[in-house]
């Protein structure tokens, strides 16, 4: 029975009645442009201090988030980890509501008290960003749970990376979204990566897909800078949890361009690692494709100018917001017990 389970790891062939025309690949394009630009405007602001803490940047991972999201329906849900910039946008978070979190504003989403690291966004069906490594696991296999429980038509997203898979909480989460069949996609996004530890210290399996085996989840590891193999890949596992076949793993090959955090300065990587990372830069990658299927350079560089413009505004935005009023401390939290105040 092992062995006859531990060879039901699928690969990915794509749907030839999948449609990704010009339209879907310029409209991708431009959302990896959009966490781009924001994740170096960030990176800007931070050592310009005119936003404080630090923030864990999406910078070289963004074919992911945008090739799962748009294999999504809008009522779909997601939860996101500490490095949650690039999921919000890709979902269809607003920018400046993002922007405005960053500085501490009451125009953020959660008014300026969540930071980097606690975005929410209930009209994107974005559960939220969690500071605890693996966080958002039990998280989205709830709401996988709750899914199946009101026979609706959705599924939900569990973005986490490489180190989550290591949590305790990972394979109880989704050894119970196995044998309730729920319709959840867990996507690993494999960068390498626990802060300084390279993967291959943290487990003796080649590929993390292959864990999956134990609980009979079909899995697949794939191109993770690969924006178009990542959307097959995703609508795919999608029409899979949809149909009531129960969850499905998606292991994205990829790589961080910048430390872990605003402290890192990377000193573990071998010489050259990142260099040839960024040689597969998903942005340039389809970037080179739209060229050569008929874009113009005109067209691209209209795309990468409403980019900038937009991300300008967002830091307009966000530095006319009010700062939250020292009694915002005491308010949206919950407390057991209701003489907290007497």
């Amino acid at each position: 029975m092992y062995t006859k389970i531990l060879w039901q790891i699928k690969k990915i062939k794509g749907d030839p009645k999948l449609q990704i025309n010009k339209n879907l690949k310029l409209k991708m394009y431009r959302q990896m442009l959009l966490i781009r630009q924001f994740e170096y405007e960030v990176k800007k602001l931070l050592e310009q201090t005119r936003i404080k803490g630090t923030a864990h940047l999406y910078i070289g991972e963004e074919a992911v988030a945008v090739g799962v999201c748009q294999s999504l329906n809008k009522d779909d849900y997601i939860t996101s980890t500490h490095r949650g910039h690039g999921h919000c946008i890709a979902k269809g978070g607003n920018v400046n509501q993002m922007m405005a979190e960053l500085f501490g504003k009451t125009t953020g989403y959660c008014k300026g008290k969540g930071g980097s690291m606690h975005i929410a966004d209930m009209e994107t069906y974005n559960l939220g960003a969690n500071g605890i490594v693996g966080g958002g696991i039990p998280i989205a296999t709830g709401a996988g749970l709750s899914i199946k429980m009101r026979k609706s038509n959705q599924v939900v997203v569990c973005f986490f990376g490489d180190t989550a898979t290591n949590q305790g909480s990972f394979h109880e989460a989704v050894n119970m979204a196995s044998i309730w069949s729920l319709p959840v996609i867990y996507v690993c996004e494999n960068n390498l990566y626990g802060i300084s530890i390279n993967v291959k210290d943290a487990m003796k399996v080649e590929k993390i897909s292959t864990r999956m085996a134990s609980y009979n989840i079909p899995a697949v590891t794939i191109d993770g800078n690969d924006v178009l193999k990542i959307y097959e890949a995703a609508s795919e596992a999608a029409k899979h949890a949809r149909s009531g076949k129960g969850p499905f793993f998606l292991e994205c090959l990829t790589y961080r361009w910048e430390g872990h955090s605003r402290s890192d300065p990377c000193l573990y990587r071998p010489k050259g690692e990142k260099e040839k990372w960024i040689e597969e830069c998903p942005v340039k990658r389809l970037e080179a494709l739209l060229l050569k299927e008929g874009s113009s350079q005109n067209e691209l560089e209209d795309i990468k100018a409403g980019v900038r413009n937009e991300i300008e505004e967002a830091v307009i935005f966000a530095e006319s917001g009010q700062d939250p009023e020292p009694e915002e401390l005491y308010k949206d939290l919950f407390f057991e017990r209701d003489d907290i105040n007497a």
